[in-house]
């Protein structure tokens, strides 16, 4: 991708945050499932931390080497034609200038955008302090403009997805890390794991930004999260656990019964190839 191409294609994700209908995004986790989300005619394609680990051969939560998830990525970039936005957790670093360099790199391989997120694996700290999160957004956000990319950085508040707090204070330092967050040079909030329809609405009054939703099953549809404001709707893993349940279901069927009903499927391998043909 020339980095014209990317700046165009990050100014073009940016805006579809601020217009309807909302951007709804799916999860990738490798170039077949980017091929197939693309066909289906999504104009933007996130890739999904967890789903690319396990792809991988890792658990999610940084424990898959960083030069892995970067030519991961790069591949998932080279798949489609239509902007990709990572989810690359906390930034792979300890400090802001670290994380920086992890976004020069990500950056480097083709993609428009990011998820930073301030939550941690520690029982006693779950979530950054505030200045310490909003340190590595604005040096996330310097280490971009330094690239000349317009990367559209996405910060994901994690006091929902751990249960920081009770519900009165949770919402309160909800809209504070995200106002501060803001400032850094985030461009869209993500409260993860927040799925009450009237506090999502609240948040989003109270924010003034996009707010990016995760979608699960019963979540409502997007036309009703549109309509109370939400920007962005994502799936997180959801696609890759449900690859992975259908397969569970094929090894075990397979192993136990020793028949072969359960590779019956609508897809087949003429359709397959032609994801991938060579395009111009």
């Amino acid at each position: 991708m020339t980095n014209d191409n990317q700046k165009r294609q990050a100014d073009a994700f940016r805006r579809a945050h601020h217009t309807s209908p909302l951007l709804l995004l799916p999860n990738a986790w490798d170039p077949m499932s980017a091929r197939q989300f693309e066909a289906a005619g999504f104009p933007a394609i996130a890739t999904t931390s967890g789903g690319l680990a396990w792809a991988l051969g890792f658990p999610d939560g940084e424990k898959t080497p960083w030069p892995e998830v970067v030519a991961a990525t790069a591949r998932i970039v080279r798949a489609v034609r239509v902007p990709v936005t990572a989810d690359i957790e906390a930034g792979y670093g300890e400090t802001p200038e670290q994380v920086a360099k992890s976004i020069g790199e990500v950056i480097q391989v083709g993609v428009v955008g990011v998820n930073l997120e301030d939550g941690t694996p520690r029982a006693d700290q779950p979530v950054l302090p505030i200045e310490t999160a909003a340190a590595r957004i604005r040096a996330a956000r310097q280490a971009a403009n330094a690239t000349g990319v317009p990367l559209v950085i996405n910060a994901r508040v994690d006091l929902y997805i751990k249960n920081v707090g009770d519900a009165a204070s949770r919402f309160d330092e909800t809209v504070r890390r995200a106002k501060a967050y803001l400032e850094a040079g985030a461009d869209c909030i993500y409260p993860f794991g927040l799925g009450d329809v009237d506090v999502i609405a609240r948040l989003v009054k109270a924010i003034g930004a996009p707010i990016n939703i995760v979608a699960r099953a019963g979540t409502p549809p997007a036309a009703e999260l549109e309509r109370i404001g939400v920007a962005r709707v994502s799936i997180a893993s959801g696609a890759t656990l449900a690859v992975m349940s259908l397969m569970r279901d094929i090894a075990a069927d397979l192993h136990a019964n020793r028949r072969f009903d359960t590779l019956a499927h609508s897809m087949n391998r003429p359709e397959a190839q032609k994801l991938f043909e060579p395009r111009n």
